[in-house]
């Protein structure tokens, strides 16, 4: 019975975190709709007027000419307004995309192809990623225990049933990779690479170049102006960010384990000098 107590404790405490994460998630998707969306927009219009304006105005190109464009287009692309298509594209700031950004925030992914450019934005973009930074880990952590559980209870009714239980601990472990590797790393390259015309390589590459929170921002989802994307496209992407990462975060908590089992195999002396370390650790902190 206490055993039971304790586990609906935690079950509740990573449903209370994930509310919470998702709701933080929500507030800042539409706190950054408001700041940002109506900049976006008069930022667009002034591009298109200046095309129009360049149309009209210069009809034999000379160099200063084209320097003034050129510049106008940069301008233009610093603040997140892609130069090709018209004013129809779809918004940077709306709801969904917003959502997609606040995810990126908190994840630390931070792609480079967006950010607030009021002041008021980048000031909120600061606070936000304050809180909601130690929000994720903290929500990382839990989900990553909960898995851990269920990974336990996989290696316990497995090594219940047959006598090698080294071998089969093994076997559960590959299952839980091989699992979310189709969840997290085959699928969704799949679906990225149908719906933004990419090859499931480039798919792939923007899935774990996403996931591992290097964030280079050369392959962005939902980022096509001349495609047109259903209204919970990026979000779903954000919430896919989310569980990925508590999965690959413990597929390499398992793999530095594993190397480190290894170093303790070959190297006796290893474990024991790594625990006279954390007791001199320990010591100095507690001074």
């Amino acid at each position: 019975m206490a055993r039971f107590k304790v586990i609906r404790v935690k079950v509740s405490w990573i449903a209370v975190l994930a509310l919470a994460h998702f709701a933080y998630l929500v507030l800042g998707a539409t706190i950054f709709q408001i700041l940002e969306r109506e900049a976006e927009s008069n930022n667009r219009n002034h591009f298109q007027l200046e095309k129009l304006n360049f149309l009209a105005n210069y009809t034999c190109l000379d160099r200063s000419a084209l320097e003034k464009f050129v510049q106008v287009i940069l301008d233009a692309w610093e603040k997140g307004v892609n130069p090709s298509g018209n004013s129809t594209n779809h918004s940077n700031w709306d709801f969904s995309s917003s959502f997609f950004f606040a995810g990126t925030v908190v994840t630390t992914i931070g792609y480079g192809n967006l950010s607030p450019s009021t002041v008021s934005g980048q000031v909120f973009c600061v606070l936000y990623a304050l809180g909601g930074i130690p929000l994720n880990l903290a929500f990382l952590k839990q989900l990553g225990k909960c898995l851990t559980i269920q990974l336990g209870q996989l290696e316990k009714g497995v090594v219940s049933a047959v006598t090698h239980k080294q071998t089969f601990q093994a076997l559960a472990v590959s299952l839980f990779v091989f699992t979310g590797s189709l969840l997290f790393l085959v699928i969704p390259p799949l679906l990225f690479s149908y719906v933004e015309g990419w090859t499931f390589g480039e798919g792939f590459y923007f899935a774990f170049i996403t996931l591992s929170t290097i964030g280079f921002g050369d392959y962005v989802v939902g980022a096509d102006p001349g495609k047109e994307y259903i209204s919970l496209y990026r979000s779903l992407a954000g919430i896919w960010i989310i569980f990925a990462l508590a999965w690959l975060s413990l597929v390499l908590s398992i793999g530095a384990k594993i190397i480190q089992h290894v170093v303790v195999l070959t190297q006796p002396d290893f474990k024991k000098q790594e625990e006279e370390e954390d007791t001199v650790s320990d010591h100095h902190c507690t001074l």
